[in-house]
């Protein structure tokens, strides 16, 4: 699924644009839960998951001032890949019976309406918070990333206020703002 969000006109339009993700996996972790009864946590920046496994995930691309904002849910058992059956799950594997592809649809659309809105607004702190309560690992948990400079790891220790994950490495805090993080 795609859509196309309005340009964020909001009273700090930088920090809406920059936690347009974040408020996004909310809103569909949210959808999911109200179309199913299934609550999906979130991992940095951009997956939903279900015991440790993948259930989707999102991409958000900007074009001029608007954000192409794409989302994808497992609904339905796959025949995934030997390496990914135990890592990736779906609405249906995981509830053990038929999903309403509709309703999940219409709900994590109207979530998604709700949670712009709240970008819009510049309610930050409402989009931070829930994303917080439902992502159990971006506090103490250990991870690795590859930069220029070379492999870093450290423990998570949160995100800030632009929706960057905090890691704690040797001492210091760790800003990272994209990338590809293995997770411990």
């Amino acid at each position: 699924m795609s859509v196309v969000l309005a340009p964020a006109r909001s009273i700090d339009s930088t920090r809406a644009r920059a936690l347009t993700t974040l408020g996004a996996g909310v809103a569909i972790a949210e959808g999911v839960e109200l179309a199913t009864g299934l609550r999906a946590d979130l991992k940095w920046p951009n997956d939903l998951f279900v015991a440790r496994r993948k259930l989707g995930g999102i991409l958000a691309e900007a074009v001029g001032d608007a954000v192409v904002l794409g989302y994808g849910i497992n609904v339905g058992p796959a025949a995934y890949p030997v390496e990914l059956t135990d890592r990736a799950t779906s609405l249906e594997s995981e509830l053990g019976r038929p999903v309403d592809r509709a309703r999940v649809f219409a709900e994590t659309l109207a979530a998604l309406a709700a949670r712009h809105a709240d970008l819009l607004a510049g309610r930050f702190d409402a989009i931070l918070d829930s994303w917080r309560a439902r992502s159990p690992g971006c506090q103490g948990r250990r991870v690795s990333w590859t930069t220029p400079s070379g492999q870093h790891t450290g423990v998570t220790a949160g995100i800030d206020e632009l929706g960057a994950l905090l890691v704690r490495i040797d001492g210091r805090i760790e800003r990272i703002v994209a990338g590809e993080l293995v997770w411990f």
